[in-house]
């Protein structure tokens, strides 16, 4: 990843503003959502929750030891854990990684509820012939909706690049699920369809109406996101949200209940770019094994995931009105998204709020 200088990151944000489908129960009205444009954010003690206060030192400790960048736990949209280690602060900008995926996933819907895109479509209907180097016939089997869901059919063993050159044909449309950088393509879709640039059709449409800050930073041959713990923190409370900040819709919510289910029949554990807990099985990057059980076995089954390459973490669980951040290096060895870190640091949450 190429490193961008810290002082143009700050200045940047510092101006920049079970396989079925499940009904969501309405939570708006018991949440708690920061104000827009403010540092104000309220706090949720550990006695309100009757949460075991004598766990929290060892996980902070473990985060520490696993050089973890920053830390936030919120329970129905309030802070109760929050903390930066080494050198880290709440100002900092950092990456998302792959865990900017679920963004892409949000900007999609929003351009849907448009009308200016359908993820039912064909790339092509929107990005022209010729973005693969497939036949048309086979490129014209690939929708966005494949995009989303990691089963566009095209090689991931070429690298990251999208150009045409790096995008061939290894199966049909549908047919095979691979952890792959062509889920971009999405942001070119939507740029077209709503004739902007995407960064300018993000900021105005998610960003800035929830009070986030951050931008997407080149990178080799896609953009990452960066932002401050906080911003992850808020994007995190508005997927908890179903998508409506305070009494404001910005996703549509029958689409994130489709983007937070199975949206295959390859990887149960696999949405629209988001990871699933609670399935019988799963695919990881770079594999075309399957693996039986749950992704994070000792996380609670309803569970769902942003991840990113070296463990930046958004986890979302309903059943327990939380959403937790981890930003930070791999807790161990350089990862795509899932690590046993997942694991590991779920046993340390469960000793804190069980």
């Amino acid at each position: 990843m190429t490193c961008i200088p810290l002082f143009i990151l700050m200045v940047l944000f510092s101006c920049s503003k079970d396989d079925s489908p499940t009904s969501p129960e309405p939570i708006n009205n018991i949440l708690y959502f920061p104000p827009i444009d403010s540092d104000i954010w309220e706090t949720k003690s550990f006695a309100d929750l009757e949460w075991n206060d004598s766990a929290l030192q060892p996980l902070l400790d473990y985060l520490e030891d696993k050089n973890t960048k920053s830390f936030i736990i919120l329970h129905d949209g309030k802070i109760v854990v929050e903390q930066y280690f080494n050198n880290h602060t709440a100002t900092s900008p950092w990456y998302w990684a792959s865990a900017g995926k679920t963004l892409t996933t949000a900007i999609s819907g929003i351009a849907q509820n448009e009308g200016l895109i359908n993820i039912n479509n064909r790339v092509s209907d929107y990005l022209g012939t010729g973005w693969t180097s497939a036949t048309l016939e086979k490129e014209n089997l690939i929708t966005c909706k494949n995009l989303l869901s990691m089963n566009s059919g095209l090689d991931d063993g070429l690298g990251d690049s999208v150009s045409p050159i790096n995008l061939k044909y290894i199966a049909d449309a549908g047919a095979r699920w691979a952890y792959h950088n062509v889920y971009v393509k999405m942001q070119d879709v939507v740029a077209q369809a709503s004739n902007q640039s995407w960064s300018n059709y993000f900021n105005t449409k998610l960003r800035d109406k929830i009070g986030m800050t951050g931008a997407w930073i080149n990178s080799n041959d896609f953009s990452v996101y960066w932002s401050n713990t906080r911003s992850m923190a808020r994007f995190g409370l508005l997927i908890y949200a179903n998508g409506t900040w305070e009494n404001i819709p910005i996703i549509p919510e029958n689409f994130l209940n489709e983007a937070t289910n199975t949206s295959q029949n390859i990887n149960q554990s696999y949405g629209y770019l988001w990871w699933l807990n609670g399935k019988s099985s799963y695919h990881l990057p770079a594999s075309q094994l399957e693996f039986n059980g749950e992704l994070v076995p000792n996380a609670p089954a309803d569970m769902y995931a942003a991840l990113g390459k070296n463990d930046q973490k958004i986890y979302i669980v309903p059943s327990k009105k939380l959403v937790v951040i981890r930003m930070g290096h791999a807790a161990d060895n350089i990862n795509f998204a899932l690590s046993s870190f997942d694991k590991d640091l779920w046993e340390k949450i469960n000793a804190l709020i069980n």
